[in-house]
């Protein structure tokens, strides 16, 4: 692969470890709704795995996908171990670091299950739509197979991480504006994903 196929994986690798790491806390927002604020790095997973798939094909992009399954396993394997970890008698912040990464840990088992299903889910829907529009229209299939990836990824995610947590109503409230908010931001992000590739295929025309 070349260098920019590798800087494309760091991003997305970022944005999920993000997503998982930070989505614990939440914010206010419309008529008394809550998002996570996760929500501003993790619709770069899903536009980065519809632009890998526009210049290079299913299958690169289905292989950022494994890659994306394999880190948030390996982070799940150090979290536990660390949390699994006596902690030293002056670590003054054994409570807040359990509290945190304890739910991190979490997040991060709801991430794989729902990131596996939802990510696969965008993939298909994206060359899906791909074979009916002939190529054409990349923002049209890029955001319609985001609607539905992302509505996946959320309803398997918050019910994993939360259930239990909070009441079904708050995640109900979680749910809705969250992936609507997550669809929004990917439209806002479009524009960022034509750059992207325009990038690589003049990388590929460099190479």
């Amino acid at each position: 692969m070349n260098q920019k196929i590798f800087i494309a994986l760091t991003m997305y690798l970022t944005a999920l470890i993000s997503s998982n790491t930070l989505g614990i806390k939440l914010m206010p927002f419309i008529f008394g709704t809550h998002l996570s604020v996760a929500i501003f790095a993790f619709p770069i997973v899903f536009l980065m795995t519809d632009v890998i798939g526009e210049v290079y094909g299913k299958e690169l992009a289905r292989r950022f996908v494994r890659m994306g399954i394999y880190c948030t396993a390996l982070f799940i394997g150090f979290n536990f171990l660390a949390n699994l970890m006596p902690s030293s008698p002056d670590f003054f912040m054994k409570e807040s670091y359990e509290q945190i990464f304890g739910l991190s840990l979490r997040f991060a088992v709801a991430s794989l299950v729902a990131f596996a299903i939802g990510e696969y889910q965008d993939v298909f829907s994206f060359f899906f739509l791909r074979a009916k529009l002939g190529g054409r229209l990349f923002w049209l299939r890029s955001n319609l197979s985001n609607l539905w990836g992302q509505l996946v990824d959320t309803v398997i995610w918050s019910t994993i991480a939360f259930a239990g947590v909070y009441p079904l109503k708050v995640i109900v409230m979680i749910i809705i504006p969250w992936w609507l908010f997550k669809f929004g931001m990917g439209i806002i992000y479009t524009p960022l994903s034509y750059a992207g590739i325009w990038l690589l295929r003049r990388g590929e025309k460099s190479n």
